[in-house]
């Protein structure tokens, strides 16, 4: 592609041309991306930088900081991956997704910026959302890692405060293949003398031995902070400042999102020192919604909940969420699954919560077949004729609407793909 072309390019086109760009969609280390990031000399000093990494949690912690800083007056950008139906809610300012013509300003700039070096997807993405934010100059960047941490792409940004959710076996290829290796590049985004926040109760030795190698200033959940819920749904919290002071909100509602990951929340909020009043963290929190996470959808009388679950440790907070309410109706599970998934582990979760299954094939790199599903399925004790396969999560949605009977419950989860596919074929909002 020339300059001249380049210039010319829509948003679609851009984005077709950068997927086939770069021999890889995943290529990790930072030299490439630091020579480019370099040569478009972005100012961020106006902006606290806030970097959110970990297997599980990170969208929910984003969406929830969003909330809570822009309830508060601030600006926030925010960057986050994959997108479910526009690449544009990738990158979003104050709540609002990004405009076609400040991407492909973003991508013509990252692109003259090139030169002879060949970047990813990912790489043009985290590029392009820095640029958006460099040109706005919000109060607060929200940053989330794609991958792993140490040699994430969003890495080459040195963050006021770096936040690691949680730490479980994913991504083994990349990664490693136990939740040492892996909270070790989790870690990578801490930062020597700046404020580092671990979110996992039990977090591996190998990161809080960086943390401690870099003198990162670690505040760990069990340690330096902690939640504890209740019966009736309420929970408490208590922490500290970045002065050491220690603080507490008692008696806080319960919310939709998940609580570990909002006390990761005040946490950041309190060392950050902008922690609002106890109604008004409430209400934020409250009122803070995500995409694909526990979103629930009332349909002709039946009410349908979207949760991206790919792995075992949020299929597990899934079930016990669903699980633990009533239910008038059957519950139908459309599912969809990448075959490099731990799918065995995930369907031991989920398989408490359904009377149905609808089962769909994923039509994309990696994606299982709904009869590889199946078998699995039939392995953990569910019957043959509880399950029914599809092509498509259309094809799926199309047919459980003439079985649907006021009341029931249907569960879409399994990937980020197969919520995307519903909310194409349930005409929703991303």
């Amino acid at each position: 592609m020339s300059e001249q072309t380049a210039n010319k390019k829509d948003l679609a086109q851009w984005l077709s041309w950068i997927e086939q760009s770069h021999p890889s969609e995943i290529e990790l280390g930072l030299e490439r991306l630091n020579e480019v990031y370099q040569r478009l000399n972005l100012d961020l000093t106006a902006s606290k930088v806030i970097i959110i990494g970990g297997t599980n949690g990170k969208g929910s912690t984003v969406a929830m900081l969003d909330q809570v800083l822009r309830d508060a007056g601030k600006t926030v950008g925010c960057f986050t991956s994959p997108h479910f139906l526009r690449y544009n809610e990738r990158i979003k300012l104050n709540g609002h997704q990004a405009q076609d013509d400040a991407l492909v300003s973003a991508f013509e700039r990252i692109y003259a910026a090139c030169g002879e070096t060949s970047l990813t997807y990912f790489e043009y993405n985290a590029l392009a959302a820095l640029i958006v934010f460099a040109d706005a100059q919000p109060d607060v960047m929200l940053l989330e890692v794609g991958l792993g941490g140490r040699l994430d792409a969003i890495n080459i940004v040195d963050a006021d405060i770096s936040v690691v959710t949680t730490v479980a076996v994913d991504h083994i290829d990349w990664l490693g293949d136990d939740r040492e290796k892996i909270g070790y590049e989790k870690a990578g985004i801490y930062r020597a003398q700046r404020p580092a926040v671990c979110g996992d109760p039990d977090a591996p030795k190998m990161l809080l031995d960086y943390a401690s190698e870099i003198d990162a200033q670690l505040c760990a959940r069990g340690v330096d902070f902690e939640l504890t819920e209740h019966a009736d749904g309420q929970w408490d919290w208590q922490g500290k400042t970045a002065k050491g002071d220690q603080v507490s909100y008692i008696g806080l509602p319960d919310i939709n999102l998940p609580k570990p990951n909002a006390a990761v929340v005040i946490q950041v909020l309190s060392l950050l020192g902008i922690a609002p009043d106890q109604q008004a963290l409430a209400n934020s929190l409250s009122a803070a919604q995500l995409t694909g996470r526990l979103q629930r959808v009332e349909l002709n009388g039946c009410q349908y909940t979207l949760d991206v679950a790919h792995n075992p440790q949020a299929a597990e907070y899934v079930a016990k969420r669903l699980n633990a309410e009533v239910c008038s109706g059957k519950t139908w599970m459309v599912l969809g699954m990448l075959a490099d998934k731990d799918i065995s582990e995930v369907l031991g979760y989920l398989k408490t919560l359904a009377d149905e299954w609808l089962l769909v094939t994923l039509d994309v790199p990696r994606g299982q077949t709904s009869a590889a599903l199946a078998g699995m399925l039939q392995q953990q004790g569910v019957a043959n004729d509880m399950q029914t396969t599809y092509d498509t999560v259309a094809q799926a949605l199309e047919s459980l609407a003439t079985k649907l009977s006021a009341g029931d419950r249907v569960v879409i989860a399994g990937s980020f793909f197969t919520v995307s596919g519903a909310l194409a074929a349930l005409e929703l909002e991303g």
